[in-house]
């Protein structure tokens, strides 16, 4: 490689440099954020010299995009940059902290010309992989925005309808559920929960899709509003009723798109070759299994081995040493989608593998907090993965957790 640039991008432009191997400027400038900008960029890399059958590699901030999609798609190799990376990069350099844009882009591109081979390109995914990726965060930021709408409505439902909260928090689903919703809806204050007939909740219920146990629960439902219970003054529940009303739409609009968004996302998953190997580990499913393959890729040359897959997801853990101290913890920078889809890849692989439940419950015996034990058996899972990937191989729950050998008598 001789050229290499360096792209510092913005929302409505882009600073662009280039250099050669001496690390002497070639070419730079400003673009717009627009496709008459990214024409403007090919055409100052074939200026600078660039060679059409062998395209000089980028350097970016980020992984994802419009520019990076076209980058990637016009036959460059793309390498995403840490932002910390580079800040390190450029104390080397600039020691005042003076900083700018166009600094910043000839940074990225020196980057590339000392330290390339310690930088990975951009991994070259399938577009059904990238589909799935975009699926299943959709889906995972919903699930995460209905949980922060549910606090806040639980916290609401506090302050003067605890009757709603004896009534559904028990249940699966909670306040989420859909007959949950449908009844605090048609009654948002106390006052009118208690005025719910046994047959206007049975009705409320079988609109929201209940079939089962109607009789039993429409007469539980009844006993638990008409209860005593404490009560705010009359117009302050009735202003909190509507407060309530308008959480309670925007909780069914994110309850609404986190069932549309898995289903999307299921169905995207099951049509990807590696959901086969992905959901033969005990408690993966179409869901968890998604999140997995969105945040690793099906490109098999992004983990040399097991241990750069361990380390991406944070289960691996750190090992500090010096002189005669060494200190191992957890790692804190690591995919946060990936590590939170082994959290409950591991709590559910524990129903359906006996192995698992095995080593958690070693782990558990030698000391680990329940973090701890869930991390390690994330970990093991991952080593398993990467075998299976690699191999094509299904899971095998006698060769990842071999039973216990046994005396003879």
């Amino acid at each position: 490689m001789s050229l290499f640039c360096g792209i510092d991008w913005a929302t409505d432009h882009h600073d662009i440099t280039v250099v050669d191997h001496t690390g002497r400027l070639v070419a730079g400038g400003r673009v717009e954020n627009t496709a008459s900008g990214f024409a403007a960029l090919l055409a100052m890399l074939a200026d600078a010299g660039e060679d059409p059958h062998e395209p000089m590699p980028v350097a970016i901030e980020t992984d994802h995009g419009l520019w990076v999609a076209a980058l990637t798609a016009s036959g460059r190799q793309v390498y995403p940059i840490n932002p910390l990376a580079a800040s390190r990069y450029r104390s080397r350099h600039v020691v005042s902290g003076a900083k700018s844009d166009a600094v910043d882009a000839r940074t990225l591109a020196n980057i590339l010309r000392t330290d390339l081979p310690e930088h990975r390109p951009r991994s070259d995914d399938s577009e059904l992989a990238q589909s799935v990726r975009v699926l299943a965060r959709a889906q995972q930021d919903t699930i995460w925005n209905r949980q922060q709408v549910v606090n806040r409505v639980i916290a609401l439902l506090k302050e003067f309808y605890p009757a709603a909260l004896e009534a559904f928090t028990g249940l699966e689903g909670g306040i989420t559920r859909a007959d949950a919703r449908t009844i605090l809806t048609a009654a948002p204050t106390p006052a009118q929960a208690a005025a719910l007939t046994p047959a206007r909740l049975r009705k409320l219920m079988s609109k929201a899709g209940r079939q089962r146990y109607l009789d039993r629960d429409a007469v539980r439902l009844r006993e638990v509003f008409t209860a005593e219970h404490l009560r705010q003054p009359v117009l302050i529940e009735e202003a909190m009723g509507r407060q309530l009303s308008a959480l309670l739409g925007q909780l069914n609009a994110i309850c609404t798109a986190v069932a549309d968004l898995t289903e999307a996302v299921t169905e995207t998953f099951h049509r990807h070759p590696d959901a086969k190997i992905l959901t033969s580990f005990p408690g993966v499913g179409p869901v968890v299994g998604a999140r997995v393959l969105a945040e690793i890729g099906d490109d098999r040359t992004k983990f040399d081995d097991a241990r750069g897959l361990k380390a991406f997801a944070g289960s691996a853990p750190i090992t500090r040493a010096s002189g005669k101290k060494t200190v191992i913890t957890h790692r804190h920078i690591k995919n946060r989608r990936l590590a939170a889809a082994g959290s409950i890849w591991a709590m559910a692989a524990l129903k359906s593998s006996p192995g698992a439940r095995r080593h958690y419950d070693a782990r558990r015996a030698k000391g680990d907090w329940l973090q701890e034990a869930k991390r390690h058996l994330f970990n093991k899972f991952l080593g398993q993965l990467h075998h299976c990937l690699q191999t094509g191989q299904t899971y095998n729950e006698t060769h990842a957790f071999p039973p216990p050998l046994t005396l003879a008598a």
